[in-house]
């Protein structure tokens, strides 16, 4: 924390006068500090001594190898040793809540209580103090203290029924996105009650669960059971009564095209070669296109089975046949776009273990004060010494002894 307003003291971001102690494991905490850190937040992570983040070892690495996932979500962030479990633990953790401007947990509700480190316990040494809690079911209600991880937040909160083909059963997203989820919508709450925390002084909890974070993506899918007691299906890569837009083969492979839009269909009837298909009733407007999806998504697949998908993409691209259209992306297909490199989408970060690793960069991008990746993943304890000797200001006999009992 800094009092500084000057420029300067926001070279790294936004938020770069601000401290976090990120307690908690996996995903949906760690990525809140992520995308906390990446805009300037100074993040200590908080990890039992001689244990660690069991994501330092997830991942799509060979063997003996540091984890490929870990310099992802702890970028940015220093990396401290501490014992919660044992009262000296307790105590120093409290000495650093007087330095800090968040605490960011994702622990069952009810640990940090059991430790003497709930929320009341905490703002009564810093009253300014936010508190990011993240959990599968939020800090109340009948299921709160149940274990709770992304996938079955992800179920409860309506996105798997609705993810696949209907042919199938519910599908898995193919990443964890009910934890990102859960961490975005806790980093807008802590974000939310810092401005509150800027009018007011005071701080407060921000309870992000898992399940919430998922059904506020959900869309109309609760309204439309209350009104016209309609259930959403799966439906693959269509959305129904919103034609043309699906995947359509080429010669040569796949091309994503969305022209669902009144004009843009026209334009797409241009690239056709077929402009009276605009004025077809069975296609002139939204929703007769919407009846007729089928026998129409049949005739724009009939149409790109007759190009190679470089030459559906170029004539799309086209000012007078300007239509939505592109490829789906796999990793080396980003890195080798243009438009990805153009806006530094992916960037070479270094990194001690493997030289350099390419990754995501920040964002969003501020025009002021933008984020960026400032250190790579620490080792385990790598920030000890400067937190307990400086940050703290531990004498060294103390700290030598902390060391001995591994209360760091």
């Amino acid at each position: 924390m800094t009092d500084s307003t000057s420029p300067s003291a926001f070279r790294h971001g936004p938020l770069s006068d601000l401290r976090v102690l990120e307690l908690g494991t996996l995903l949906a905490g760690p990525f809140c500090g992520q995308l906390l850190g990446d805009m300037g937040a100074e993040v200590i992570k908080i990890e039992p001594p001689g244990q660690g983040d069991p994501m330092r070892v997830w991942g799509r690495q060979k063997p003996g190898e540091p984890s490929l996932w870990w310099p992802v979500v702890a970028r940015n962030k220093k990396a401290i040793t501490l014992d919660l479990r044992q009262a000296e633990g307790q105590a120093l953790f409290r000495e650093l809540v007087a330095k800090a401007d968040f605490v960011l947990e994702n622990f069952r509700p009810g640990t940090m209580e059991k430790w003497g480190l709930g929320y009341a316990d905490l703002a009564a040494l810093n009253p300014k103090l936010i508190m990011i809690r993240v959990s599968g079911f939020g800090q109340t209600g009948p299921r709160a203290k149940d274990p709770g991880f992304g996938a079955i937040g992800e179920a409860m909160g309506g996105l798997r029924y609705v993810v696949g083909d209907p042919s199938t059963p519910p599908s898995r997203m193919g990443i964890s996105i009910g934890d990102s989820l859960a961490a975005t919508f806790a980093c807008v709450g802590a974000l939310s009650a810092l401005h509150y925390r800027e009018k007011t002084g005071r701080g407060q909890v921000v309870d992000s669960a898992i399940y919430e974070a998922v059904l506020n993506m959900m869309e109309s899918l609760i309204t439309d059971f209350d009104k016209r007691a309609f259930i959403r299906e799966r439906t693959g890569a269509i959305l129904p009564n919103v034609a043309p837009s699906n995947v359509y083969p080429t010669k040569d492979g796949l091309v994503l095209i969305a022209a669902n839009q009144d004009t843009v269909f026209g334009r797409l009837c241009i690239a056709m070669g077929q402009p009276e298909l605009a004025k077809d009733p069975r296609y002139v407007s939204h929703a007769s296109r919407g009846a007729n999806q089928a026998e129409l998504d049949e005739r724009v697949g009939r149409w790109t089975a007759t190009l190679t998908t470089k030459e559906v993409l170029r004539i799309l691209a086209e000012p007078e046949t300007a239509v939505p259209s592109g490829l789906i992306y796999r990793a080396p297909d980003m890195l080798e776009d243009e438009h990805f490199k153009a806006r530094d989408a992916i960037v070479e970060v270094p990194h001690p273990a493997f030289g350099t690793l390419k990754m995501q960069n920040v964002a969003p991008k501020l025009s002021e004060t933008p984020g960026g990746i400032r250190s790579p993943s620490p080792e385990l304890g790598e920030h000890n010494d400067d937190v307990y000797l400086k940050l703290l200001a531990l004498g060294a006999e103390r700290y030598a002894e902390l060391k001995e009992r591994k209360v760091v």
